[in-house]
């Protein structure tokens, strides 16, 4: 046999055996030891019919395959994280709400006189509060902005206001938004008043917006859009009450809107048999004996009276409508020139009603003439003792003893 090689120092190599043919042997070279190879740490753990190959030097050792736990390091959950979070928020949305309510609730501090504010057409909510920060009387204007934007309120009425302590911002943003706290003016129309006096007290009313001053009956009765030739006895007397900067042109169509409501109502409501025409006749019945007497309990009786002269043919005969007629040449006496003078309305010498009425009768004069006190009456003088009433009698003897006792008494009583 052949030599073989030297031996190396590490390790014999293995050497294979060979089988001689026909008594010849061949050598075999020895082959080098295989490196191994290092394999990907598998993801998965091996099964159990595999093996891990032994290693062939110990420099080249691969582990064997383990599997890798790793170990998570503990974190905190999303529940422990949102807990302070909402923590924090509940205490700003506690915060704010009691700054807020506190804010709207908490009296404000206004003069021992109120506080004045007037709103002017057109005026906005958010310029209202403007104007309240600068007077000092609101000390958060964000909040009553805020308010205003949660509540949402109708447009603010014109006119000046008027609040007094105690009251808060919730109350008065209340009150602006459903009108309440305007400043009101009063005006009392006396029963029995003409047209031309109304005139004159509307215009001496610095409260009243003055549109019709320089304008004729005839043009105020078309600036109210009426179909009237007169405005005598249209409007009712009474007691008005209006905002700052009314116009005479509303006062005067609340005062015939409700004028025409009463005689509207009296004339559906009326008694039988009456001598007028129309609700306009009554209209002027009413207004003379408004003028007729003061006393509220004799206006049955005064109606009665003209009521049965109309029937009988009689001339009404009444002061009033004398002095009405006479206009601004009235100074307070009735002389005889004055009764036998004519005028369209001194019913001395007319027959039946004058052409319109001659003052503003109220309701209770309406009434009377639409349910006239029944009696045989005809004639009627004041008693002339201070009380405001009269003698009725039925025939023109016992009227002249009553003018005669009304005389006397007038003389007792100058």
């Amino acid at each position: 046999m052949s030599e073989l090689p030297p031996k190396k120092p590490a390790r014999k190599p293995s050497v294979k055996k060979t089988t001689a043919t026909n008594g010849n042997a061949t050598p075999v070279k020895p082959r080098k030891p295989r490196q191994p190879r290092a394999k990907a740490p598998s993801t998965t753990a091996p099964s159990q019919d595999q093996k891990t190959p032994r290693q062939t030097t110990p420099s080249q050792r691969v582990p064997s395959k383990r599997t890798i736990v790793t170990k998570k390091t503990s974190q905190p959950s999303k529940n422990s994280m949102k807990w302070p979070v909402l923590m924090i928020l509940l205490v700003l949305l506690l915060s704010v709400g009691g700054w807020g309510y506190w804010g709207l609730l908490k009296p404000l501090s206004l003069p021992n006189t109120g506080y004045k504010l007037t709103i002017t057409q057109g005026a906005s909510y958010y310029e209202t509060i403007e104007k309240m920060d600068k007077d000092g009387v609101i000390a958060s204007p964000l909040l009553a902005k805020f308010y205003i934007r949660l509540t949402n309120p109708k447009a603010l009425q014109t006119g000046t206001y008027l609040f007094k302590a105690p009251i808060t911002l919730m109350k008065l943003l209340s009150q602006l938004a459903k009108g309440e706290g305007i400043m009101m003016n009063k005006m009392t129309v006396i029963e029995g008043t003409t047209f031309k006096q109304l005139r004159a007290q509307l215009a001496k009313n610095t409260d009243v917006k003055q549109t019709l001053t320089a304008k004729t009956d005839a043009e105020v009765l078309l600036a109210l859009g009426l179909t009237e030739t007169h405005p005598e006895g249209l409007f009712a007397p009474d007691t008005y009450i209006f905002p700052p900067n009314e116009t005479d042109v509303k006062i005067l169509k609340r005062l015939y809107q409700q004028q025409q409501s009463i005689l509207r109502k009296a004339w559906a409501g009326r008694a039988a048999n009456l001598p007028y025409k129309s609700a306009y006749e009554a209209l002027i019945m009413a207004s003379i004996v408004e003028k007729e007497t003061g006393n509220k309990i004799e206006r049955a009786q005064i109606a009665g009276v003209f009521v049965r002269r109309l029937q009988v043919g009689m001339r009404l005969q009444t002061d009033p409508t004398v002095i009405y007629g006479m206009g601004d040449s009235y100074n307070g006496n009735i002389r005889k020139a004055d009764l036998l003078t004519f005028t369209p309305y001194n019913t001395y010498r007319i027959n039946g009603l004058p052409p319109t009425p001659i003052a503003l009768p109220s309701k209770a004069a309406i009434e009377a003439a639409l349910h006239p006190a029944e009696s045989n009456a005809v004639y009627f003088v004041a008693k002339g003792d201070g009380s405001g009433t009269h003698n009725f009698t039925d025939n023109l003897a016992a009227h002249n003893q009553a003018v005669q006792a009304y005389l006397q008494a007038r003389k007792g009583n100058p």
